[in-house]
């Protein structure tokens, strides 16, 4: 946890304290490979230290069942079958390197390859199974994803432009990002998601899902990023910034969370 993280969730704590709502904090631990639980147990501490607390998750519990996602993977097959049933994914057999060197893949201004649609025909074989499969939600040529942000406005993505048909499911039998926040949105009862305005784009794709599930899209707030004194966004590298070594340091608290509100720019010594 960095200072980005204390401020988008000083942020979140405040507006759910703002709107009499419960705060909702849930452990995106789907990556085996990058998620330990000494790192979560890390996170509840460093949060806890600088005084952030939520009302449902690790520690607090509450009605929804486990916090883990990797704890609600029947969740997230159920969903996939829907999808399926519904006709709205297809399988995909492309690897990352058939999608990089297709002559054919265009790319969105922002750098992101998009996806030319090679397996859209596809058909999964009788004898295959659907969890050990890569599936990629059908998004309309030209459609234009609309919503309004609490802090950017009205914001529109256009698919073919800004973004292709998406993974929602991997072939080593894990839903995407995509797929598994929105499904557990709506699970728990989520009004509004508050988090960092690089993910502006996931939601365009979300949104498409709430929409396959007929489910209504929560609010979002989408946080400026916090940024170093050089203008570089924060992350794990930034661990001169990280909570845990500026509490190893005995940086006050006020000092936290008084560089945690500044903004978008950070002036940190």
């Amino acid at each position: 946890m960095h200072l980005g993280h204390a401020r988008t969730f000083l942020e979140a704590q405040r507006r759910a304290q703002e709107a009499g709502g419960d705060l909702v904090l849930r452990i995106e631990d789907l990556d085996k490979q990058r998620c330990k639980k000494e790192y979560v147990d890390a996170l509840v501490e460093d949060l806890s230290w600088v005084g952030l607390e939520w009302n449902e998750g690790p520690d607090v519990g509450g009605e929804y069942g486990s916090y883990y996602q990797s704890e609600r993977l029947p969740f997230f097959e159920k969903a996939l079958c829907s999808l399926i049933d519904k006709e709205l994914v297809y399988p995909c057999f492309c690897s990352r390197k058939d999608i990089a060197n297709s002559i054919v893949a265009p790319h969105s201004e922002s750098g992101e390859t998009i996806y030319p649609g090679t397996c859209r025909n596809n058909d999964l074989g009788s004898e295959m199974n659907p969890f050990a499969v890569n599936w990629r939600f059908r998004v309309s040529d030209g459609q234009a994803i609309s919503f309004n942000d609490a802090v950017c406005g009205n914001c529109t993505y256009t698919a073919d432009k800004d973004f292709g048909d998406f993974l929602v499911w991997r072939k080593d039998g894990l839903p995407s990002y995509e797929l598994a926040v929105v499904v557990d949105d709506i699970a728990m009862e989520i009004s509004e998601v508050v988090r960092g305005e690089d993910l502006l784009l996931s939601t365009a794709r979300q949104i498409l899902l709430y929409e396959a599930f007929e489910a209504k899209s929560p609010n979002f707030f989408h946080c400026p990023l916090v940024l170093d004194e050089k203008g570089n966004r924060l992350a794990k590298r930034s661990k001169s910034l990280g909570l845990r070594v500026l509490r190893e340091r005995e940086v006050s608290i006020q000092d936290v969370l008084g560089n945690a509100r500044l903004g978008d720019k950070l002036i940190y010594k």
